[in-house]
């Protein structure tokens, strides 16, 4: 037997982070990385497990000196603090393994702090790998042969964490996507073909996660919609599930733009009761498009304002993440995001300066040309040295695109087009079924107003400048005169909590506190 500890280490300021805002939802972090809970579910029960989200509490070295096995995981945003944290269980002799997005696409970079490496995927690797160390003949370097066969996936072990410490929960559905954007690792570490849990493993799932207290939870598949067909016979599976129990869940999740596209599959996610869809938009510039091949955008059927207009027309809210610095970019670029945000109603509008993944097509076209900064971190806020822009230019202009985008009334223009304008209406299958239910329509309404209620407390008491403050009060003012809804209340309740965030956020970088990118 064996007591292992496995890590999730803290993260770096970032947009969806939502540090600043966390405290304004009574929470520590945004959502559960989902490895954790998978991990101590695929470890035998002879074992035990401790796990350690540092975003939630401090890790106890010492628990981790006393531990056989000490794992840690980690994105690229995270490398960091991965390093710090190995160097201080090299120092005290810990047996260490590392597994994650970054090892697996920068397998050397931690040297000798690492005893153990996984690569990949690990649902058989990580069980093979806790048989052998019993058996003292485990190696150092494991990289399954085939992609996890999801059906054999077992429920994450949510008990194990502090649930009640995140905003949302996280579940997946899938892995994998089919389309080929040079700059996304997606298809490096999951593959082409999009791999799907059956029905029955995904409602087992929402059960445990009802179970551990959550009612919201995002869907992380990197393309939730990679393989349509199969994804349909879920979601019928999934709103039959949300009738029987009365729609006790709200999800959020990814897709293509070609969502839009397809009447059928956008019916089946309002029925589901998904509220929000992230999308990769990247940038309104098509020769960009064609250049990183994010064909997805650029098929025939509308535009990509006319498609995003669709989504949105089904209830269902859009966000986005933009992407500046492509090859074919030059300085008009800055505006023609602005513009294509605001016209596109999306409030929440992730930007970033495009980075160069190892192992993916875009970092080795580069490495070719002589065009990454190997410093890490890069002084530029990215590694990609741009071909039409100074890498001052680009930074300058994410800069002022970031601001630009998050000036209070450019943010609730685009909040007041999408809700009072257009008049979209999110949940509406969810409301619709518990109209034939009044008192859990009742409850529902008020869980939704006493959620909007406290963080506009919060907001009142810990926002320090009066003229955010009075901005955040005439909005909602302004949205009750048009709107009485409960939830449109909740929404932009949220969504003032989450301007917070990222004004400070945009604060501290133009006060010299860092680039924040997502490298």
């Amino acid at each position: 037997m064996a007591h292992i500890v496995i890590i999730n280490p803290r993260f770096e300021t970032s947009y969806w982070g939502m540090e600043h805002a966390l405290p304004l939802f009574d929470v520590k972090a945004n959502l559960p990385v989902a490895c954790l809970p998978l991990l101590a579910a695929l470890t035998p029960a002879e074992h035990t497990v401790t796990l350690v989200d540092e975003n939630i509490q401090p890790i106890d070295y010492d628990l981790c000196e006393r531990a056989d096995i000490v794992a840690l995981t980690g994105m690229i945003v995270q490398r960091f603090r991965m390093t710090e944290i190995l160097t201080e269980l090299k120092r005290r002799n810990c047996f260490t393994v590392v597994g994650g997005p970054w090892v697996t696409v920068k397998e050397d970079y931690f040297g000798n702090l690492v005893d153990v490496s996984f690569i990949g995927e690990a649902e058989e690797t990580w069980p093979k790998f806790l048989a052998e160390w019993q058996q003292g003949n485990h190696v150092r370097r494991y990289e399954q042969s085939d992609k996890t066969d999801m059906s054999k996936v077992p429920v994450p072990r949510f008990d194990l964490l502090k649930m009640d410490e995140y905003a949302v929960g996280s579940i997946q559905f899938s892995r994998g996507c089919p389309f080929t954007c040079d700059f996304c690792d997606i298809i490096v570490v999951f593959g082409r073909k999009p791999r799907i849990k059956a029905s029955a493993q995904v409602i087992a799932e929402m059960e445990a996660l009802l179970a551990a207290g959550m009612d919201t939870a995002f869907i992380v598949d990197d393309n939730l919609i990679g393989n349509k067909k199969a994804i349909k016979e879920v979601l019928r599976d999934v709103v039959a599930w949300q009738e029987r129990r009365h729609y006790p869940m709200t999800f959020l999740t990814e897709a293509s733009i070609d969502l839009a596209d397809d009447a059928e599959l956008m019916q089946l996610m309002v029925d589901a009761n998904i509220r929000v869809v992230f999308i990769g938009i990247e940038t309104p510039n098509e020769e960009a498009l064609r250049e990183t091949k994010k064909l997805q955008n650029l098929r025939k059927g509308g535009t990509m304002l006319e498609k995003i207009h669709t989504i949105q027309q089904t209830g269902m809210e859009v966000w986005c993440g933009m992407i500046l610095g492509f090859d074919s970019d030059d300085a008009t670029i800055f505006d023609a995001q602005r513009v294509f945000i605001k016209d596109a109603r999306i409030v929440n509008a992730m930007i970033g300066m495009l980075a160069a993944i190892p192992k993916t097509p875009l970092y080795t076209r580069l490495a070719k040309e002589g065009r990454l900064d190997h410093d890490d971190p890069p002084a530029f806020g990215t590694n990609v040295i741009p071909l039409k822009l100074s890498r001052e230019t680009l930074r300058d202009g994410y800069l002022s695109v970031l601001s630009d985008l998050h000036q209070p009334t450019a943010y609730f223009d685009r909040l007041d087009a999408l809700y009072i304008d257009a008049r979209i209406e999110p949940e509406s299958t969810r409301l619709r079924h518990l109209r034939r239910h009044p008192l859990r329509l009742l409850a529902l309404n008020a869980t939704w107003a006493m959620e909007a209620a406290g963080i506009f407390v919060r907001l009142m008491r810990r926002v320090k400048e009066e003229d955010l403050r009075a901005v955040y009060r005439r909005r909602l003012l302004n949205l009750l005169r048009h709107r009485r809804s409960p939830i449109i209340l909740q929404i932009y309740a949220i969504k003032c909590a989450m301007h917070y965030h990222a004004h400070i956020m945009v604060q501290q970088m133009h006060s010299g506190g860092g680039i924040v990118n997502s490298f």
